[in-house]
């Protein structure tokens, strides 16, 4: 088959699986597994295929018009560079990793063949975002990824966090692609087409009529679905969802979407220096205050939904100083290490037996009894941490390296003050990401928390996958950035020694500084029982430090119930903790003011429908009403009235006659 035709199957093949899960989900149950699993594996080994063949070379393009619409025209278009060829592996790994951990995550789930139809959907959609020349074409795979998500994340429906994250999910990113579908239209109407290579053709001779607004029109959407500042509230909410569910709208789908559209578009963007700046500076305060948020949090999922939200902040930032290789290089790491963290936090959730011990304050003795995501989530969080030789190093350092090359004026695609904003902005977040991984770790795995009941040994089919995982967040980096170059236009991503030493610098501090506070913290909570530092509000420096830690202690009725004495974040976040923990109250901010001025503006609505419209519909009916009343009344039943009423009625006319004749 030609690299064409096994492109087109990619797609279609987990869309088809999806399909006939559905279909079969109730009347033959046994074969909805592999329904869910085949299908995704197969469209894994062809895009494999597909990237074998396209080699890093010219890119793939094939396209037939899907019909007219007698002005821009709209078609069925592939275009299949290097980015798109390794994307597409990566999104057909995480996928096919997520479907075969699922078949043991969520073995007892009633619900679980049209939980699988919908992640063999949602896979199909990003693959044809990846795979499609045409931005309408994309925009149908965008779209469907966020139908998707809202029914994935509302999985388990019966729990009121779940409806509240999925119709929030679903309204945020709806919020960003209105924006996102009126810029898509005013791209197609200055180049005359939807078609990629035409637009950048466009672009390359200096077409576009006005691209600063079409590229912050765009950004809207990017930032909705790639969870930046300021649409980025719907992500840790996300985390009601399944756990796997996490790990494929995390490390492959959904949020990937928009930074991978940025990268295939970046010469848009290149265009308007302005939207550069704009772009540098969501990536920046995306970084830094994800991070502080990470540092805050309790529940090990919404930990790891800030950190996706930073890594994002990462590759959004390689974008914004112009070099879209290390940013989907860094996507490619990130998202084999963050699929790995998903799921071995999913591990955990399910030795454990409940969502509700995710709380990591909760946590005990889990080493021993989680030993394989024990040593598979170290592996990844030293990815995350950026700790060489660990791919994470290699892909956080090229984005390093790119800002700090602009930053010294030596390109010309990117203002300098993006090159200054992103690279101080990441090496401050290198920071965070060392600490709160490292708060992380120490909490899961050496928590003083009560001991929860042991569930047994996890499904061989969640223990595999996670070692699969482990050898691409272990070795990817070393071996990729050699040979990446060759696929992402022969940049140069090899890490560069002044941003290797500030930023693994920066990440061992954070690191350390975690582990010195949480030892000081642990012997203060060893030498304070939980439930006694309420009844010593006076005395030593030790003392008051403790119950500045655990201060909400008397509010649970037990030790097991309380958070973690140990925490290290609220040590050494001080008075910014409670902040942090609520995400810097953005949610109370839009509530104030869009939520509230919306529910005023439709409780005003209802009023005038029910107290105004109302009113006259209710007054046009009144008036026939008594006219019947009135008629009514007047039929008795007396014959003897019946004929008075006719004489009268005569007499009446023929004195109108008459009176009608004589004025004649």
């Amino acid at each position: 088959m030609t690299t064409t035709t096994l492109a087109v199957l990619v797609p279609l093949l987990p869309f088809l699986g999806a399909a006939a899960g559905l279909l079969l989900g109730r009347t033959a149950p046994g074969y909805v597994r592999p329904l869910a699993v085949l299908p995704t594996l197969t469209s894994l080994v062809l895009a494999v295929l597909v990237a074998v063949d396209q080699g890093g070379d010219q890119p793939v393009n094939a396209a037939t018009e899907l019909t007219p619409t007698g002005s821009v025209p709209i078609e069925l278009a592939l275009h299949i560079d290097g980015f798109a060829a390794l994307v597409a592996v990566l999104v057909g790994l995480v996928a096919s990793c997520v479907q075969i951990y699922s078949t043991g995550y969520l073995r007892e789930d009633p619900r679980y063949p049209s939980y699988a139809a919908l992640v063999s959907l949602f896979t199909s959609a990003m693959l044809l975002v990846v795979y499609s020349g045409d931005l309408m074409v994309l925009l149908v795979g965008w779209e469907i990824m966020g139908i998707c998500s809202y029914f994935l994340v509302g999985h388990y429906w019966e729990t009121p966090e779940a409806r509240a994250a999925s119709l929030k999910a679903f309204l945020v990113t709806k919020l960003g692609d209105v924006p996102f579908l009126i810029g898509l239209f005013a791209l197609a109407t200055d180049a005359g087409s939807f078609r990629i290579t035409k637009i950048l053709g466009t672009v390359a001779s200096g077409g576009l009529d006005h691209p600063t607004l079409i590229a912050l029109l765009l950004l809207a959407g990017v930032a909705g679905k790639s969870a930046q500042f300021p649409l980025h509230t719907w992500l840790p909410d996300a985390m009601a969802g399944p756990t796997p569910v996490s790990a494929l709208i995390h490390a492959a789908t959904m949020v990937a979407a928009g930074v991978y559209f940025v990268a295939r578009l970046l010469p848009v963007f290149e265009a308007s220096q302005a939207a550069m700046v704009v772009l540098a500076a969501m990536a920046a305060v995306t970084m830094l205050g994800s991070g502080l948020a990470a540092l805050a949090q309790d529940d090990i999922k919404r930990v790891l939904a800030y950190s996706t939200i930073g890594q994002l902040g990462y590759m959004t930032g390689a974008l914004a100083v112009a070099d879209r290789g290390a940013a989907v290089f860094h996507l490619l790491s990130h998202g084999a290490f963050k699929a790995l963290l998903f799921l071995a936090a999913g591990v955990i959730i399910h030795a454990a037996g409940t969502n509700s011990l995710a709380a990591m304050s909760r946590m005990r003795n889990l080493r021993d009894r989680v030993p394989d995501a024990y040593w598979t989530m170290t592996v990844a969080l030293l990815a995350l941490a950026a700790i060489p030789p660990f791919s994470g190093f290699f892909s956080k350092e090229s984005v390093l390296g790119a800002a700090e090359h602009v930053s010294t004026g030596h390109t010309e695609h990117a203002p300098g003050a993006a090159g200054w904003i992103v690279l101080l902005a990441a090496l401050l977040t290198a920071l965070l990401t060392a600490a709160y991984a490292m708060r992380l770790w120490l909490l899961a795995f050496r928590g003083h928390g009560a001991e929860a009941p042991d569930h047994g040994r996890q499904p061989l089919t969640m223990t595999l996958v996670l070692w699969v995982l482990a050898v691409p967040s272990l070795a990817f980096g070393g071996f990729a950035y050699g040979t990446l170059p060759d696929w992402f236009d022969g940049q140069d991503l090899a890490p560069t020694l002044t941003t290797s030493v500030l930023g693994t610098g920066m990440a061992l501090v954070g690191g350390i500084v975690t582990y010195a506070a949480w030892r000081h913290t642990s012997a203060l909570a060893a030498r304070v029982p939980l439930g006694a530092v309420a009844a010593h509000p006076e005395g030593d420096a030790g003392l008051v430090e403790a119950e500045a830690i655990a201060s909400h202690a008397p509010a649970y009725g037990d030790v097991a119930s309380a958070p973690d004495p140990a925490d290290p974040g609220r040590l050494l976040l001080g008075p910014l903790h409670r902040h942090a923990a609520v995400g810097f109250h953005l949610d109370a901010v839009y509530t104030t003011l869009f939520v509230r001025p919306v529910q005023a503006g439709a409780s005003l609505v209802r009023f005038l429908d029910r107290e105004v419209v109302d009113t006259y519909v209710r007054a046009a009916g009144t008036l026939p009403r008594w006219l019947g009343i009135a008629v009514r009344r007047a039929q008795t039943g007396n014959v003897q009235t019946y004929v008075s009423a006719l004489l009268a009625g005569t007499v009446v006319l023929a004195v109108a006659a008459v009176l009608v004749a004589t004025g004649a």
